[in-house]
């Protein structure tokens, strides 16, 4: 029984050169996967919020609504604290360059972007106050008065441990910035 679909010998047709759905270039998207740190607290706190859950079904199994009610309600929060986490990071479209912070989100489009370059500077390790040496993905924009600021660095929780990896994001963005950015 033959597989045509299995072989390599078969020809190739002329709609394979048609674009594929995911290849959307007015979609937002992350040029990279999150880092094992980002996706590990996720998972923690996605577990913790399962036992929560569990807490709030045992407390309106057994006392009031209300307080049973207040301890879904931190679930909820628990829950979406850790889906935001997993949106965190830089997204990339044909529209611009977008900055998902924790509780801000930040866009600037391509016309505003001045320069998107690779440095070795002193970077923030995970997010703390603590810096180490490092690399850092620097978008410069106009129109602002403060220096370049960073967007992706070697030690944040996508990229630590992960030096390949942030090379592959660094000049995924930076294709992107050449690309759309002002000629």
């Amino acid at each position: 029984m033959p597989l045509p679909f299995l072989t390599a010998d078969r020809a190739f047709e002329a709609a394979d050169d048609v674009p594929l759905p995911y290849d959307d270039r007015d979609r937002w998207r992350r040029p990279y996967r999150p880092g094992p740190w980002r996706v590990g607290a996720a998972a923690l706190a996605l577990l913790l919020a399962s036992f929560v859950l569990f807490a709030a079904v045992v407390i309106a199994a057994t006392t009031q609504l209300a307080s049973a009610a207040v301890v879904f309600a931190l679930a909820l929060l628990v829950i979406a604290a850790a889906v935001r986490l997993l949106r965190v990071g830089v997204w990339v479209s044909a529209r611009g360059l977008r900055r998902v912070g924790f509780l801000t989100t930040r866009t600037a489009s391509w016309e505003q972007v001045v320069s998107v370059r690779t440095v070795q500077q002193p970077v923030r390790w995970l997010g703390l106050p603590r810096t180490v040496q490092g690399q850092a993905l620097l978008l410069g924009r106009q129109g602002r008065d403060t220096g370049p600021s960073p967007l992706l660095t070697t030690h944040n929780a996508d990229f630590l441990g992960r030096a390949e990896a942030f090379d592959r994001a660094a000049d995924s963005v930076e294709a992107w910035a050449e690309e759309y950015g002002p000629r």
